[in-house]
């Protein structure tokens, strides 16, 4: 790869010199990214999936606990008044709001110094006019905004062809994960707007991770890949279309035409759907044997769905 004689920003914004790495048809010639690789640490926290400290599963018996300290991590930075965390934990807070919640923070705090000696005191408690608790982190402590900035540098570099290092800075952001969000998590209207969020987010990382992965080349074991997060995601039209066109660029029209079967029968039987145009236009690709337009299809849909993304980014931690 020509290197650039700058460097450029690691979100991938306004990249100052062209690479070498080949254009597939209809994608723009990519300019050169800066390494992806992330040589930091470990996050101490976790929620994306299991809720976890250095890596390992915290082993908390009480749903209430994890419940005040994933809250606690979604809202670092900022203290979460008494008021608003029983709102955040229960949808009719009991009576005894007020103490319960005392009385979980105290437990909480235990279970973290057995996590790791001292990080119990990370758990703050606030007075005066703002009264409740908080969590005391630095952002690289924590999962979440290291999955958010690198799905924003994959997606940048997808948008400028650079669809190698959007490969990379993707399965960073995808690896960070080890389930889906809110297991265990009590089913509040607060909790579940953000298993919503956090995981439609995840599914966009993914679709993003295979649309630069099909564009890159990348296709090995790719179709087990997609087909693991239909079985989670079975409504999303863009995944069968991706799923489509890798059978298509392998040259397998019989493997593509039944991935168009198969989703057409799901959209009539469950939504009462006819075949989305996207998958039409993959069967006509492979109807025809050409996977030049088959990887056109891909390249065209990579900027709309990048937009659409934009639209909907994950959360941020403090809000």
């Amino acid at each position: 790869m020509i290197q650039s004689p700058q460097t450029d920003p690691p979100d991938g914004s306004a990249p100052h010199a062209v690479g070498n790495e080949p254009a597939p048809a209809g994608c723009s010639t990519p300019v050169t990214p800066p390494d992806t690789h992330d040589e930091r640490p470990d996050p101490r926290f976790g929620v994306l999936g299991q809720l976890s400290v250095h890596g390992r599963t915290m082993s908390v018996t009480s749903p209430v606990r994890r419940a005040v300290l994933t809250a606690c991590l979604l809202r670092y930075g900022r203290p979460i008044g008494i008021a608003e965390f029983s709102e955040i934990l229960w949808d009719d807070p009991p009576v005894s709001a007020t103490a319960n919640l005392r009385s979980h923070v105290t437990g909480l705090r235990r279970d973290l110094d057995e996590a790791e000696p001292g990080l119990g005191d990370r758990m703050r408690t606030y007075r005066g006019a703002q009264c409740g608790y908080g969590l005391e982190i630095a952002p690289d402590e924590f999962d979440l905004p290291r999955f958010t900035a690198a799905v924003q540098r994959g997606r940048n570099w997808l948008l400028r062809g650079s669809h190698k290092s959007a490969v990379d800075a993707l399965e960073q952001a995808v690896g960070l994960w080890n389930g889906p969000f809110g297991q265990d998590l009590p089913p509040t209207r607060w909790f579940n707007a953000h298993i919503a969020g956090l995981n439609n987010a995840r599914l966009d990382a993914y679709q993003d991770l295979f649309t630069a992965s099909v564009l890159a080349g990348r296709t090995t074991m790719l179709a087990y890949r997609i087909e693991s997060v239909i079985a989670e995601a079975p409504y999303r039209q863009h995944l069968w279309e991706l799923l489509a066109a890798v059978h298509c660029l392998h040259g397998d029209t019989v493997s593509t035409l039944s991935v168009v079967n198969r989703c057409q029968k799901l959209f009539a039987e469950d939504l009462g759907l006819d075949l989305p145009p996207g998958i039409e236009a993959m069967r006509t690709a492979a109807l025809n044997w050409d996977r030049e337009e088959a990887m056109r299809l891909v390249a065209s849909r990579t900027q709309d769905s990048a937009e659409r993304c934009q639209c909907r980014r994950p959360p941020r931690p403090s809000s």
